[in-house]
């Protein structure tokens, strides 16, 4: 089903019209850019992250972009690699910075930056998500305060799923937004199981999100796991 805070209906908030999914859960095209980007749209055509989350990928993924293809839609974001790592961290970022600029943002974890002053070049196209319970750093908002403090211009992808794994009361979901909530960019949203991987939205934690979400409703919510049906 599409989840309800998405929908028309729902009883909770307005719908959210600027709604996408990542490619992040489309293993099946893993690599194949044309087709992740044709099975996004077809999902939704307002927004998109185009998920490198293993560093292998990613060169593709550059060279896919400066071809210039025809993108459907009105958000573009990319994730950087997280997994796989190999490459000196200077090199990467010089790879992300050769994205074009109809990217409108490139997300990173904070666990994976070794020295936070090489990603200035990156702008305010840079966005750093907060952790999930498994990850040594970025969890909180006292964590993620000096990644912003050394990256003035970066932005925010507040995970909300994340966010509910380092505390289920989304206290401190609420002072990530509330100390970093200007610099916001875009919203991942889905729920996790018991590993902290990603899964479709349940019916609680639509309900346990609602009031965060509804102070991200100018950003696009990107979806990190199918909806059911």
């Amino acid at each position: 089903m599409v989840p309800a805070l998405l929908s028309p209906i729902s009883p909770r908030m307005s719908p959210h019209l600027t709604v996408g999914c990542s490619t992040g859960f489309m293993d099946e095209a893993r690599g194949d850019w044309p087709e992740l980007v044709r099975q996004a749209a077809a999902q939704a055509p307002f927004a998109v992250e185009l998920a490198a989350l293993s560093e292998p990928e990613l060169p593709g993924l550059v060279r896919y972009l400066e071809g210039g293809p025809s993108l459907p839609f009105l958000y573009t974001s990319v994730h950087a690699p997280s997994k796989h790592r190999r490459i000196p961290e200077l090199d990467l970022v010089n790879m992300l910075a050769r994205l074009p600029r109809s990217i409108d943002a490139i997300v990173v974890h904070p666990d994976s930056i070794g020295d936070p002053r090489l990603y200035r070049p990156l702008g305010r196209r840079l966005a750093i998500e907060n952790m999930d319970a498994r990850k040594q750093a970025g969890q909180t908002a006292e964590e993620l305060a000096p990644f912003f403090d050394e990256l003035p211009e970066a932005g925010l992808c507040f995970d909300v799923a994340h966010a509910k794994s380092v505390d289920p009361t989304m206290e401190e979901g609420g002072r990530i937004l509330e100390e970093f909530g200007d610099r916001l960019r875009h919203v991942h949203l889905s729920s996790l199981d018991e590993n902290c991987h990603h899964v479709p939205l349940t019916e609680h934690d639509e309900s346990l999100f609602a009031s965060l979400l509804s102070r991200c409703r100018d950003v696009p919510w990107i979806l990190e796991a199918p909806t059911t049906s």
